[in-house]
This record gives structure tokens, sequence and C-alpha cells, in this order.
């Protein structure tokens, strides 16, 4: 009895931290190109949560702590929605301050040419459920000059919570549709 009481103590103190975010509408193409990414298991701690917010920026901010492998949008309430991302591998990881400076629904796949150099078997690819960059991608700018990074949905969601990608934040497939839908062109990022 003791246990069960200390579990539900538990639960309602976390309750006061997080709260879970609903599931953005989807498209009737969204829905089905989801369905064929399969959806891996992942630890509940890169889920989608409402918190209270530990970056201290403006409103309207996207926050990405790569050490963590949290992405936050800061809210104009003290709150933030937080999302478990991939971030770049020690070799090809970045910080620094961008814009938002346009989004696209499953966007097309271009390779850099520095990408396609290392790993000559990647080639451009249509938008779809195998395109690396997943259901949305928020083009990121550095006073108006392409960074070439993005925060992008991915086909391989297994590999959320890891540093794996070549620079990029990638994100589960309705966790950038969800952050694609608050977020307008113009926004800060902060990749710290």
């Amino acid at each position: 009895m003791r246990i069960v009481s200390a579990l539900a103590s538990i639960l309602l103190l976390a309750g006061c931290s997080f709260k879970g975010v609903p599931d953005p509408a989807l498209s009737a193409r969204d829905a089905e190109f989801m369905a064929l990414v399969p959806e891996a298991e992942f630890d509940p701690h890169f889920a989608r949560y409402q918190v209270s917010d530990p970056t201290h920026e403006p409103p309207g901010t996207i926050v990405v702590e790569t050490r963590e492998r949290q992405l936050y949008l800061v809210q104009a309430d003290g709150k933030a929605i937080r999302y478990g991302v991939s971030v770049g591998d020690e070799a090809y990881g970045w910080t620094g301050t961008a814009r938002v400076d346009r989004k696209a629904e499953w966007p097309a796949w271009n390779p850099p040419a520095e990408m396609i150099k290392r790993w000559p078997h990647v080639h451009a690819m249509q938008g779809g459920p195998m395109s690396p960059l997943g259901a949305r991608a928020l083009y990121l700018s550095d006073h108006g000059k392409d960074t070439l990074y993005r925060i992008h949905g991915t086909n391989e969601p297994e590999k959320i919570g890891q540093a794996v990608s070549s620079g990029c934040i990638r994100m589960r497939n309705i966790d950038v549709v969800d952050l694609y839908n608050r977020v307008p062109v113009g926004a800060t990022v902060i990749v710290r």
C-alpha cells in the first residue's frame, strides 16, 4: 500500500513539472505518409511535453540544448514545449544563432556537396516518407545566408536522442509537424 501511495505522489509531482501536449491534426497526406515510416520505441524522456521554461529566452524562440538532446519552443506564459531531438555528431555539430528563413512540407532532400563527398552513396530525393527530411523542414539562415542546417523530421525515428546527424536537428515526424504549426518564418533559433 505504501508503494502505491508513493507512486501516486510521484505521479502527482511529475504532473506539476510536465504536461503532455496533444498531437497536431494531420492532413490525409500526412497520415498516409507517416504511416509508412514505422514509429520506433523511444525513451519517454524524449516525448513532447510542456515544461517550465528553462531557457530564459523570449517567447517564440527555439532553443536547442545539444547535450540534453532537447529542443524548447519558448511560450509566453513562462512555459516551453520540449521535444526530443537528434543532433549533429561530434564532428558535425554546430552552435550559434539563426533564423527560420523558410518552411516546407514533405521537402525534397538535396544533400550538400560536402556530404556527398563524405558519403558518395547519398543522392537527392523527392519529398515523401522515405526522405531523410521527413514531414517538415525549417530552413535556417544567418543574416540572410543559408546555414545549410535544418530542423526537420526523420525517416529514422529510432535515433531520436542520439548525436548522429551531419549537424541538422532531427525530430520525430509528429513533433516536427507540431513545431512547424507553431513557429513563423523569422523565428529565432539558438543552438547551444
